[in-house]
């Protein structure tokens, strides 16, 4: 296979938002596999190798260099996790190193001293000296001339979620420099150190070592005997160097792929942040529709990711609340006015310019506003109610389940009974400021006290009045509302002081029917780019396997 041909593939599965990665994955894959490079017959095969590093280690044994270690169990049927070549053997990591061993805990200084290698400065980018703390000079006179790291070690993160599993090569070393009791050094023999670290960061190590690690005890550590009898798929040493040299071209392709990938998203996330902000700032009608008409009539190509319908939801409560998603009608009777002026809204940080058909006001004059009931059990009697909690609403969306329940007498239940209609407002908390319209679909459900609950008068549309939460909420404006040190509270105070535009009731309504109508299509983009993603991941997996797998397998040395 060659980079041009997996460019030219590449093209097709570049959408699947975790391609270049799996990319990653699946070329190393194929390399450990044998199935990367051809096979050569006049390769020695790795049984010679394994005799020539046998003779080597009981060298260095003899000479004293390294010490006789206990011999390991031959490698068992049940851990081979796929076939490999003929001439390729099983092995342990301990057969083919001179030494496996975890560094130890160091004596740190703040003055003057020498780096030791921890998990920060173990990156796949390669080793991060600067990361580095400092061992005292005294202290590192007690290590072993063993223990210092020498060129083409290989440094294994032995602990932690997130740390353990990488691995890095050693290149060229400052003098005396150690590891710490969190980082395994791994020193082969007469074997590619860069083939056997495609070995351990590929999936069939890393992914098994992250996983474990992130599991519910969180204590699976990567032990010098672990390391030891971890097993490899030995290629004959020229093979072993082909791998690297193509695994190498492979991962430099991936970088200009990433590079090109990154460059277009880029390019399409400005598109979509300019093509937006003129939606949100059009001078005039004419320049609104305009601009309306470039984005909607490219949504496909402008909404490649979540974030970007996510924006383009933000974007159509915005223009609704600003008086741009529908137009205004001469014959609607106006907004009654509740005489707040211009620089009173403005003082409330709003700045919207509004139709002549439209007034500010204040929750206040139009709704009324109250917390749920407090939640005292000592006191609280009657009859049982299910009733919502803070947890229960979400942007524009309540959810019933793990309802709890609890006790009010029959004269208190008026106060705290929703309606069909009712706006339910998180008072504080994570939630804060998350608003939703209870739509009546079950009787008799009550609201404690983190919730507001604002009835809308007759000149007050719902959903209209949530959009205008949502808007305030992620244009900050609602947060200047908001008191309390450390842990933020919407006061029922300040909710119904709280100033918004209100348009005429008609024009309420048609916004509401505007705005569930292009909500619904960011509901069909989203769905869209879900399948998309799934099939471009399978789409990947096919093209790479058809592009890799079969390349690899046909060639033959001649």
């Amino acid at each position: 296979m060659t980079p041009e041909r997996l460019l030219q593939h590449f093209e097709q599965i570049s959408d699947a938002p975790d391609a270049i990665a799996r990319l990653r994955r699946f070329i190393l894959d194929l390399a450990v596999r044998g199935k990367l490079v051809e096979q050569d017959p006049r390769d020695e095969p790795a049984s010679k190798l394994l005799d020539r590093i046998r003779a080597e280690k009981a060298r260095l044994v003899y000479a004293g260099e390294i010490k006789k270690g206990k011999p390991l169990l031959d490698v068992e049927e049940d851990e081979i996790p796929f076939g490999i070549p003929a001439n390729w053997q099983w092995v342990r990591l301990n057969d083919i190193t001179s030494y496996i061993q975890r560094g130890k805990s160091p004596e740190y200084t703040t003055g003057e001293g020498l780096p030791v290698i921890s998990q920060k400065c173990v990156q796949w980018g390669g080793l991060d000296l600067d990361s580095a703390k400092s061992i005292t000079p005294e202290s590192i006179e007690e290590y072993e001339p063993i223990r210092f790291l020498r060129r083409d070690d290989l440094l294994w993160n032995s602990t932690g979620t997130g740390t353990i599993g990488r691995v890095v090569k050693v290149k060229e070393p400052p003098r005396k420099l150690v590891c710490d009791s969190h980082v395994t050094v791994v020193r082969c023999l007469e074997v590619d150190a860069e083939y056997i670290r495609s070995w351990l960061r590929s999936d069939h190590v890393y992914a098994v070592i992250e996983d474990r690690a992130a599991g519910s005890t969180n204590q699976v550590e990567l032990t010098s005997q672990l390391a030891m009898n971890q097993v490899v798929p030995l290629p004959p040493l020229v093979e072993q160097q082909r791998i690297v040299a193509k695994v190498d071209e492979l991962m430099a392709l991936c970088d200009r792929l990433e590079a090109a990938q990154a460059e277009r998203e880029s390019q399409r996330d400005r598109l979509v942040a300019s093509s937006l902000n003129r939606l949100n700032n059009g001078a005039d009608l004419d320049a609104f529709r305009d601009h309306a008409r470039f984005y909607f009539n490219h949504l496909p190509p402008l909404t490649t990711r979540p974030e970007h319908i996510q924006q383009l939801r933000q974007t159509i409560l915005n223009l609704a609340v600003r008086g741009k998603i529908v137009a205004q009608d001469p014959s609607d009777e106006h907004a009654p006015e509740f005489g707040i002026e211009k620089e009173t809204a403005e003082a409330n940080r709003i700045q919207l310019r509004l139709p002549s058909s439209w007034t500010w006001t204040r929750v206040e004059n139009v709704a009324e506003s109250r917390l749920g009931k407090m939640l005292d059990k000592a006191k609280n009697s009657g009859k049982p109610y299910r009733y919502l909690r803070n947890t229960n609403v979400h942007w524009f969306n309540i959810k019933l389940e793990e309802l709890k329940v609890l006790r009010i007498e029959a004269d208190e239940v008026k106060k705290y009974v929703l309606r069909n209609g009712d706006v339910l407002i998180c008072e504080g908390g994570h939630g804060i400021g998350r608003t939703a319209v209870w739509r009546g679909t079950e009787p008799k459900i009550l609201f404690q006290k983190a919730l507001h609950r604002v009835r809308p008068g007759p000149a007050l549309n719902s959903d209209f009045f949530s959009y205008c939460i949502c808007v305030y909420f992620h244009s900050g404006v609602l947060q200047t509302y908001f008191t309390g040190v450390g842990i933020p509270h919407f006061t029922g105070v300040a909710l119904s002081k709280l100033v918004f535009p209100l348009p005429p009731l008609a024009e309420q309504h048609r916004i509401v029917a505007k705005v569930d109508e292009l909500l619904a299509l960011c509901d069909q983009l989203e769905a869209q780019l879900t399948t998309t993603h799934a099939d471009s991941r399978r789409l990947l997996e096919a093209v790479l396997h058809e592009a890799l797998a079969p390349a690899a397998r046909s060639r033959k040395f001649r």
